[in-house]
C-alpha cells in the first residue's frame, strides 16, 4: 500500500476454537478420548502441540503417539465428537456475541478463519445471527494451513478487501503468524498457548474489552506507527 495511504477497517477476520468459541477443550478431550482408545497417555505436552495447528497436523501427532489409524480416520473421529458436544449449543466466550453484533450493524464484515474442517466451522458460523459472517475459510478449504498465510489471504480474497485494511484476532502462535504474514494487525485474546509480544499484536484480557472503535483504532496507530505490511 502507498505510503500515505489511509488506512480503513474494511473487516475482521476471526479464529474460531478459543478465540469466538471456547471449543478448545472439546478438541482436547476428543484426543485424549481416541488416544485412550488405544491405551495411549495424552499429556498436556502433547494437547498443546496441537493449538492452533492443522487437523492433519494434528492427526500426524496422535499416529506417532501410537494410533493405528489413517489420517482421514483420525480427523473424521475428531469431527464427530466435537460436532456432538456441539449439539447441547455454541458456547460462545464472553464479549463474542456482542462485538460481532456491533461489526454486523456497522456494516463492517466478519469472516470466520479455522484450522477446523467444515462440518464444525459451518456448525459454529450458522449459529451467529443472519449477516455476521461473510465468509468462512475452514481448514479443509485451503491447500496450507495456520502458521502459513494461505487461510487469512483467501478469506480477505472472498471479502473483495486488501489484507492491511483487515484486522485479524487470535489466541495462538500458529494463528498470529498466519495472520501477520497475510499482512494484518491482530489482536490476540487469551488463549491456551499464547504468543509473545511483538509489533503488530494487541493483546486483550478479554473480548469484552473489543470494540468497532478499538478496532478501527489499531489500524490507525499501525499506520502511524508504520507497523502494518505495505
Amino acid at each position: 500500500m502507498p505510503a500515505g495511504t489511509e488506512l480503513e477497517l474494511q473487516a475482521v477476520l476471526w479464529d474460531m476454537d478459543g478465540t469466538l468459541v471456547d471449543t478448545e477443550p472439546y478438541w482436547l478431550a476428543a484426543q485424549g478420548e481416541i488416544a485412550r482408545k488405544y491405551g495411549l497417555d495424552w499429556t498436556t505436552q502433547d494437547a498443546r502441540a496441537t493449538v492452533g495447528q492443522a487437523m492433519p497436523v494434528t492427526a500426524t501427532i496422535l499416529q506417532e503417539r501410537g494410533v493405528s489409524l489413517s489420517a482421514e480416520e483420525i480427523i473424521n473421529d475428531l469431527l464427530e465428537r466435537v460436532v456432538a458436544k456441539l449439539e447441547g449449543g455454541i458456547p460462545w466466550l464472553p464479549g463474542a456475541e456482542t462485538i460481532l453484533a456491533e461489526l454486523a450493524a456497522a456494516r463492517i464484515p466478519s469472516a470466520l478463519v479455522t484450522m477446523a474442517f467444515s462440518p464444525v466451522a459451518m456448525r459454529v458460523a450458522s449459529a451467529a445471527p443472519i449477516g455476521t459472517f461473510h465468509a468462512v475459510v475452514a481448514g479443509d478449504a485451503v491447500p496450507q494451513g495456520k502458521p502459513h498465510p494461505a487461510p487469512y489471504l483467501a478469506a480477505a480474497e472472498l471479502l473483495s478487501v486488501h489484507p492491511s485494511n483487515c484486522v485479524a484476532v487470535e489466541d495462538s502462535v500458529s494463528g498470529t503468524t498466519s495472520a501477520q504474514a497475510a499482512g494484518m494487525e491482530v489482536v490476540v485474546v487469551p488463549g491456551v498457548v499464547q504468543p509473545s509480544p511483538g509489533p503488530g499484536r494487541h493483546f486483550v484480557n478479554s473480548l469484552e474489552n473489543v470494540t468497532v472503535a478499538s478496532l478501527r483504532d489499531i489500524l490507525r496507530s499501525s499506520r502511524t506507527q508504520g507497523t502494518s505490511a505495505p
